[in-house]
C-alpha cells in the first residue's frame, strides 16, 4: 500500500497509469509551461493477492491513494491492446475500468491512449520497445541513473509524458505538419 502523505505542489499535475493486474505503473508529473517535473513514477506488485478480486480491489485502493496523496488535475491510461488471449484482455480491461473508476470517483477526468501512439510520442516509432521507451525517457526527462528500472513504471511515465505532448493538439489524422509540431514541440526537437 502507498503511504498517504499531503503534498503541496503547483502547477499542472498528471497521473500516468499502466494497467496490469499482477504490475500496476504509475507516475505523477508536473507540468508548469513547458516544463515537466517528475514528481514519482514506480510499480506496484499484486502477484501474492489470493485472487483476481483481491488484484481489483487494491488496484483501486492505490489509485486512489495517488489520488489523494497529489490531487492530479487528470489521469492519462495506457488502453488496452488487441490480443489473441481473449482472458488477458479481459484481466487487463478490468485492471484499466478499477482504475478509471477510481479517478471518476473523484472527479478527476481521465484520457486514453494506445500503446503505439505513447510510444511514438516518446520515441518517434510506435513500434519501438519497452527498453528503448525507457532510455528516451532518460534522455527527454534526465531521470537519475538510480531510478527505478522497472518498465511497467517506465510506461506509466510514458502515458503521463504522451498526454501532456497531446493535450491541446488536434489529433486527427493528416490535421497537423511536421512544421507545427516543431512549432508547438521545440523542447523536442534537437
Amino acid at each position: 500500500m502507498l503511504r498517504n502523505t499531503p503534498t503541496l505542489l503547483s502547477g499542472k499535475l498528471i497521473l500516468g497509469v499502466d494497467p496490469g493486474t499482477n504490475v500496476m505503473g504509475f507516475s505523477i508529473i508536473e507540468v508548469s509551461g513547458s516544463k515537466v517535473k517528475v514528481l514519482e513514477y514506480d510499480a506496484l506488485s499484486f502477484k501474492k493477492a489470493p485472487n483476481h478480486a483481491v488484484k481489483l480491489k487494491r488496484i483501486f485502493d492505490n489509485t486512489l491513494l495517488l489520488i489523494e496523496k497529489y490531487l492530479p488535475d487528470e489521469m492519462a491510461i495506457e488502453a488496452q491492446f488487441y490480443s489473441t488471449n481473449v482472458q488477458s484482455m479481459l484481466k487487463l480491461g478490468r485492471a484499466q475500468g478499477v482504475a478509471i473508476a477510481a479517478a471518476l470517483s473523484r472527479d478527476i477526468p481521465y484520457v486514453e491512449y494506445a500503446p503505439k501512439r505513447i510510444k511514438q510520442s516518446i520515441t518517434g516509432n510506435g513500434n519501438a520497445s519497452k527498453e528503448q521507451v525507457a532510455l528516451m525517457l532518460g534522455q527527454i526527462l534526465k531521470l537519475p541513473t538510480d531510478a527505478p528500472k522497472l518498465l511497467d513504471a517506465t510506461d506509466a511515465l510514458a502515458v503521463a509524458l504522451c498526454h501532456h505532448y497531446q493535450k491541446g493538439i488536434n489529433t486527427q489524422a493528416g490535421t497537423k505538419s511536421w512544421k507545427s509540431f516543431i512549432t508547438d514541440n521545440p523542447g523536442r526537437v534537437k
